[in-house]
């Protein structure tokens, strides 16, 4: 029998095969050992090494597929997401290049950008019109989108537009996203010049559809951001909720305080 201070036994099985993970002893993508394999070597019941898998799975470090077996989750390319991002929108728009700041995020090209997208026509709830600074019940266009990279899903986001100033406009045509310099881009087409962006960052877990489209296991976290685009002083473009995966994502920014 254990004593109060020993560690359960799936516990140090868990905490052996957490160290051959991250050191690399088992490389990203590689399959662990059988059941059979760990109970031998580790001379533990069977139970005891389902304890131990799940509780990696709950970590986030391994992956279990119906007919592959379980194996430590492949390293997903980071993103960097800085203040700076932005700019790259207004220098597409100058240049005319084809890209977005989710291209150069990704450091993808346009042909490896695929964008699925949603849009409809809804009165603006209490907190995307609190978000624009206008009446609950005021028309917008709602965009629901999900960003691949070289197809695979990265993001998602719901990007809502005031449907007064859009309507009637290509910006409000799905065909013709994705739109090269992204919402900068569109607004830049309407004569609306993209002057700030605020954001609000914080983490939570991701809800089943969010797991499901962006390939996410078990326990593992999302970032979700809140932004408001801004013209001058008048709030043009509302993301209510982008959300990324928390591990294939930094935020990177200075705070001047001089």
């Amino acid at each position: 029998m254990p004593t109060p201070h020993d560690r359960p036994r799936y516990r140090r099985v868990a905490d052996e095969l957490r160290r051959r993970i991250l050191s690399g002893a088992i490389p990203p993508g590689s399959i662990l050992p059988s059941e059979s394999a760990l109970i031998e070597e580790f001379g533990v019941a069977r139970g005891t090494v389902r304890e131990a898998v799940a509780l990696l799975r709950s970590e986030g470090l391994v992956v279990t597929e119906m007919g592959r077996g379980t194996y430590a989750r492949p390293v997903l390319p980071v993103r960097r997401l800085g203040s700076e991002r932005y700019r790259r929108e207004l220098e597409q728009v100058r240049t005319g290049e084809l890209g977005t700041s989710f291209t150069a995020d990704q450091r993808i090209g346009w042909s490896d950008y695929q964008l699925d997208r949603t849009f409809r026509e809804v009165p603006a709830d209490p907190t995307t019109a609190e978000l624009f600074g206008v009446d609950p019940g005021t028309m917008i266009l709602e965009r629901r989108f999900v960003f691949r990279s070289q197809g695979v899903p990265q993001q998602m986001s719901t990007s809502c537009l005031l449907l007064d100033m859009v309507a009637g406009t290509p910006v409000a045509d799905p065909d013709r996203e994705p739109w090269p310099a992204g919402n900068t881009g569109q607004l830049s087409s309407l004569g609306i010049v993209v002057t700030g962006v605020r954001e609000r960052v914080r983490a939570r877990m991701p809800v089943r559809d969010e797991a499901e489209t962006l390939r996410i296991p078990g326990g593992v976290p999302v970032l979700t951001i809140t932004r408001q685009t801004y013209a001058g002083d008048r709030v043009v473009e509302v993301a209510t909720d982008i959300v990324i995966p928390a591990d294939r994502v930094e935020l990177d920014y200075f705070i001047d305080l001089t």
